[in-house]
């Protein structure tokens, strides 16, 4: 995007939380094994109803992985840039495609598109996506005025143009929660209380009510998070887990109080003199009150910028947009 167009709004970051500063956890997250891809950029991770991973890869492939053996299958090709998805037990895969919208493979390999409008306008940075039982789809958009490519310019400008969709079985869509600075992952309460969506440049969880007396209404699972969520994913523990690619940057946090021609200037700036985002590998997972319950990290030697994950049975399995490979590991046993 054009460094003339950024137009940055002041935001005063909550106090970062002494765990930003911290490289592992205690106990830190086990070592990794690597599903090696044909390709990078395994954004999202879901686990489908056969036991095999699903993810889709930067060169529009969709690919189903033997968590076995790493054997790696390819479904389809969008054709675009896939995202993050979702699985239904009868094998349907819905794909949130940069490119080309809100997507969905049919278990016999038709590959449809379900949104690429809203009111009119395409459909911009399809994020991530979650299926309820009766059909309705609530899906995000990360951002109306910046590309893949250039992600974190929206998260130095935080004008807030996020956006979290329902779509009901009859296909029409309506916008649930807008302002949000770039909304990422979904994820559906298992009782259908309400939606969660990450706010990756807020570093918090927000939650939208779908029944109940606050239905329609909404408010924070949990904030000032010491990391940037991005995908989420429900674990079969029940709880939601969080993607932390990369611990919360000093510099942007110093940054964005400021008034907004020092961002101007940093945008402008050739990328290798912007800061840098540390390398690790990090998830948490909270219950619906917000509390944490597993707080899992290790150094990004081998395996980094996690931004899907799954949770089965205490088997992890991680996503990255850069590596290209699936990771898998665990939850530490109780001591």
């Amino acid at each position: 995007m054009p460094t003339s167009t950024m137009n940055p709004q002041r935001w005063t970051p909550p106090p970062t939380p002494p765990r930003a500063r911290q490289t592992r956890s205690n106990p830190p997250l086990p070592a990794l094994t690597r599903f090696e891809l044909p390709g990078p950029g395994p954004e999202d991770v879901v686990l489908g109803p056969d036991g095999r991973l699903i993810a889709g890869i930067a060169d529009g492939s969709i690919l189903s992985i033997d968590p076995s053996d790493g054997d790696v299958r390819q479904l389809v090709n969008t054709g675009g840039r896939p995202l993050g998805l979702h699985a239904d037990p009868d094998g349907t895969v819905l794909i949130c495609d940069f490119e080309r919208g809100l997507l969905q493979l049919d278990p016999d390999g038709a590959l449809d598109v379900l949104v690429d409008e809203i009111d009119g306008e395409r459909l911009p940075f399809a994020s991530n996506v979650v299926r309820d039982t009766d059909g309705t789809i609530y899906f995000s958009s990360s951002s109306s005025r910046y590309s893949l490519a250039d992600y974190k310019g929206d998260l130095l400008e935080h004008s807030g143009t996020g956006r979290l969709f329902r779509r009901d079985p009859s296909g029409k869509v309506e916008t649930l929660l807008d302002n949000l600075h770039f909304a990422n992952g979904v994820v559906l309460a298992p009782d259908r209380s309400c939606v969660i969506v990450a706010e990756t440049g807020s570093y918090r969880l927000s939650r939208y009510w779908l029944t109940g007396p606050k239905a329609g209404t909404h408010d924070r699972l949990i904030e000032n998070l010491p990391g940037f969520p991005d995908n989420l994913g429900l674990g079969s523990d029940g709880l939601v887990w969080i993607t932390l690619p990369t611990p919360r940057n000093p510099v942007l946090d110093q940054l964005l109080p400021l008034p907004g021609y020092l961002r101007r200037v940093v945008w402008m700036l050739p990328d290798w003199v912007q800061p840098k985002l540390a390398k690790t590998v990090w998830v948490m997972a909270v219950d619906f009150d917000g509390n944490v319950v597993h707080d899992l990290q290790t150094e990004g030697t081998n395996f980094a910028m996690v931004t899907g994950v799954v949770e089965r049975d205490g088997a992890l399995y991680l996503g990255s947009l850069t590596e290209s490979a699936v990771g898998a590991s665990r939850v530490p046993r109780a001591s």
